[in-house]
């Protein structure tokens, strides 16, 4: 089965980057999507962004577009989620999550695997 792992979350001023790592292991294949999502404490989870695993097809949230890029190395079974010009809004717990599919969807009750997520926090 699909597993996955996040790493590169950390604390940055407002205005700052970070680039967090999601690495996969096991089955993945170009039939399969995956996304990151963010929860921030209180609040749902929420879709950021997606890319197929053999396609170039990417998907943003309209809150990152122009900020976060989402890449895929697949060679190293890892998708990568570049993130500038950060605000405090985008402090949440940010996950990695694989499903087999390549249709679009922003809903994260369809995707089955899912990393341990990595905090990320935006100061002022």
């Amino acid at each position: 089965q699909v597993q996955l792992g996040e790493s590169g979350g950390g604390s940055v001023q407002a205005g700052g980057s970070l680039r967090l790592s999601c690495a996969a292991s096991g089955p993945i294949s170009f039939l399969y999507t995956v996304g990151w999502f963010r929860q921030a404490p209180g609040k749902e989870r929420d879709f950021v962004s997606s890319i197929r695993w053999g396609a170039s097809n990417t998907y943003y949230a309209d809150s990152v577009k122009g900020r976060f890029t989402i890449s895929r190395d697949n060679a190293k079974k890892t998708v990568f989620l570049h993130m500038n010009s950060l605000k405090p809004e985008d402090t949440a717990i940010y996950y990695c999550a694989a499903r087999l599919g390549t249709d679009l969807t922003l809903d994260p009750s369809r995707f089955r695997y899912w990393g341990q997520g990595t905090q990320v926090t935006v100061s002022p």
